[in-house]
């Protein structure tokens, strides 16, 4: 996912949730039935399909916190500080963002989880505490120390290491500042703990990225039929993004035209979609936060051979990188296989373009893109739980480039993927 779908999301989120509340309050306005009556016929006639979505639940939070806190004795590492970022999301249900005043929460080895907050905050903090869990806020004046907050609230769970871990997301400034008043404890790396919790998806977290990754497709399939010779690509991206909303959901996707769709994150030139062009789509939505990442690269009108071998090409090395994906095996395994059948049949070696630029797979979950990836040298045990994209990408520079993106998890029995893969070049959804 590129920074500018990310930009390109956030946006649409906004603008969704604008509508969402104009609606709830007021019913469909006028403008918003002028809007739904310019859609294309596919667009518009698709329904919610909101039902039937089950969050994810305090108890299964509350699980997450002790099999952090498993790994944490494992790590020998006596609390854990996070800030109000994703990570926070995960375990306690809250979400509050970051700002230059510290606000967090300490997860111990032992005992309950405490949040760190400016005192003038605290109403806000405990009234975004009710729906999730954890009551005790400690909370810091303006002059004081909210680093001295977090070591008192590990000083009081009970110390057993000397290891205070920071999750990947905390800013230096706090980091510093804890470790400065924390003499004698070492400030250490989180990710273990963190990381070691969100790469392994329960049953409800897949079914939430089952149904993301559904209504991606639905609104791929309702927007496709529109593209049409000489449109715009912020003509059809706002198509995608209009099939969404239809669906109930934020969401939106990259569309990179002809020589631009080698660049594997797109460009930021305008680009007009005429006959015999390469056009890839990348994009997804979330469904209570967990995230969908799906591309689709095609042709309008009839394919060249030359497109349609790089196409049936990438597919190839597309499915040598599921049948690679083995309980047990290393991560690298699964980019070496897409990286061979790429490189075998004819493209440069290693990253070199033309090629494969980058790794095969990235991890996905509450975030695009999250631990771990099928990258070379990456020793990680592919395990039961873990998700990923499949994507490894054919880039030609100044012709164009082909990716076919699904995203897969792993069952006892082995990989899934939650969408069904591209058929042909002409054929972009199974």
């Amino acid at each position: 996912m590129s920074h500018n779908r990310r930009k390109f999301l956030s946006l649409t989120a906004l603008s969704a949730g604008a509508m969402t509340l104009s609606s709830s309050v007021f019913g469909k306005s006028a403008s918003q039935q002028n809007w739904d009556d310019d859609l294309p016929k596919s667009i518009r006639d698709l329904k919610p399909f909101k039902g039937g979505i089950e969050p994810i639940t305090v108890d299964e939070r509350k699980q997450r916190i002790q099999k952090a806190q498993a790994i944490m004795e494992r790590e020998k590492i006596d609390a854990i500080f996070l800030e109000g970022t994703t990570s926070c999301y995960y375990f306690t249900g809250m979400r509050w963002g970051q700002s230059e005043r510290t606000f967090g929460v300490v997860i111990p080895a032992k005992g309950s989880i405490a949040y760190v907050c400016p005192k003038f905050e605290e109403d806000r903090a405990r009234e975004l505490l009710l729906p999730v869990f954890g009551d005790e806020v400690r909370c810091w004046e303006e002059h004081e120390s909210p680093y001295a907050v977090i070591f008192g609230i590990v000083k009081d769970r009970g110390v057993k290491y000397h290891k205070i871990g920071m999750e990947e997301r905390v800013r230096f400034f706090i980091a510093d500042g804890v470790k400065k008043v924390a003499t004698g404890f070492e400030v250490v790396d989180a990710t273990p703990v963190t990381a070691g919790c969100r790469m392994i998806k329960t049953k409800a977290e897949l079914a939430l990225m089952q149904r993301a990754s559904d209504v991606t497709i639905e609104a791929y399939q309702a927007a496709f039929p529109t593209i049409r010779d000489g449109m715009s690509q912020t003509e059809f991206s706002s198509n995608i993004s209009a099939a969404f909303r239809k669906l109930g959901f934020s969401g939106g996707a990259s569309v990179q035209i002809g020589k631009y769709s080698a660049l594997p994150h797109g460009s930021i030139t305008p680009q007009t979609i005429h006959e015999g062009d390469v056009v890839m789509v990348d994009g997804g939505t979330s469904c209570e936060g967990y995230a969908s990442d799906i591309t689709r690269t095609f042709v309008l009108g009839k394919a060249s051979q030359r497109q349609t071998d790089v196409w049936n090409l990438e597919k190839k090395a597309q499915d040598a990188a599921f049948a690679a994906v083995k309980i047990g095996a290393p991560c690298e395994q699964v980019d070496a296989a897409a990286r061979a059948v790429i490189e075998n049949g004819g493209f440069s070696r290693q990253y070199k373009l033309p090629g494969l630029p980058h790794r095969t797979g990235h991890g996905i979950g509450l975030e695009g893109h999250e631990w771990t990836n099928f990258v070379k040298g990456n020793k990680t045990p592919i395990a039961v739980g873990m998700c990923f994209s499949d994507e490894p990408t054919i880039s030609i520079p100044g012709e164009f480039g082909i990716r076919l993106e699904d995203c897969l998890y792993i069952s006892e029995e082995g990989p899934r993927f939650f969408s069904k893969q591209s058929i042909s070049i002409d054929k972009p959804f199974g």
